[in-house]
C-alpha cells in the first residue's frame, strides 16, 4: 500500500509551516497503527504507543526523507521502536493468547464457526511460538503478517537491509512450523504466506 492521495509526505512537508495539518496524517494512519500496536502489546498498551508514534513523528517530522518508499514504513518504524520500550508486556500478553488460545483484537479469519474454531484452537500455539522468537525476527514477521507491508518497507520501518528482512521472515516461519506444532500448522502457514510476494 502506498500512500494515500494527497500526498503524506506533501502533509509533512506543509505541517512544518502548520503544524495543524498533521492531524491529517494521524487521521489517515493512526486506525492502522494502532490496531497493529493493539495485537502486538493488547488494547490497553496500544493507546499509548500509538500516541507516543505520531507525538515521535511530529516532533522528528522535519527529518522525515520524502525520497522513501511512504510514510507508512516511517510510521510503522517508529511505532516498532516504541513497541520495543513495551516489548516485556508483548510476550505476556502472547504467553496469555498461548493459553487462552482466544485473540481479543483480531477479526476471525474466517466466516463459519467450525473454522473460527480451528483458528482459536491454533492461535494459542501460534502465540506462543511468537513469543519465543526473537524481537528482530518477531517484528519483521508482524509487520509482513499484521501491518501488511512488503519487504522494502519493512526494511525502510526497520532500518535494516531488504536481504535481513527475508532472512528473518524465513527464520522466523521455520521457527513456527517448528514451535506451533502440527495440529495448527497449515493455519499457521496459509496465516503467514497469505499474501507473499516471495
Amino acid at each position: 500500500m502506498t500512500d494515500l492521495a494527497g500526498g503524506d509526505a506533501e502533509l509533512i512537508a506543509a505541517s512544518l509551516e502548520e503544524p495543524e495539518r498533521f492531524a491529517a496524517l494521524f487521521d489517515r494512519h493512526a486506525p492502522a497503527i494502532h490496531q497493529y500496536v493493539a495485537r502486538r502489546l493488547g488494547r490497553d498498551a496500544a493507546d499509548d504507543v500509538t500516541a507516543e508514534t505520531f507525538l515521535t513523528a511530529f516532533r522528528i517530522r522535519a527529518r522525515f526523507d520524502p525520497t522513501r518508499a511512504g510514510v507508512r514504513p516511517w510510521l510503522y518504524g517508529i511505532a516498532a521502536k516504541q513497541i520495543g520500550r513495551h516489548r516485556r508486556q508483548e510476550v505476556k500478553a502472547l504467553k496469555l493468547l498461548a493459553r487462552t488460545g482466544h485473540d481479543p483484537v483480531a477479526d476471525s479469519w474466517t466466516d463459519s464457526a467450525d473454522d473460527r474454531l480451528v483458528a482459536e484452537a491454533a492461535a494459542g500455539s501460534l502465540a506462543g511460538a511468537l513469543a519465543r522468537l526473537s524481537a528482530g525476527d518477531r517484528h519483521v514477521l508482524l509487520l509482513f503478517a499484521w501491518a501488511d507491508l512488503g519487504y522494502q518497507e519493512i526494511a525502510e520501518a526497520l532500518g535494516i537491509p531488504v536481504g535481513t528482512v527475508r532472512s528473518r521472515l524465513n527464520r522466523a516461519r521455520r521457527k513456527l512450523r517448528t514451535q506451533a506444532g502440527a495440529p495448527g500448522g497449515s493455519l499457521i502457514e496459509a496465516r503467514i504466506h497469505e499474501g507473499d510476494p516471495a
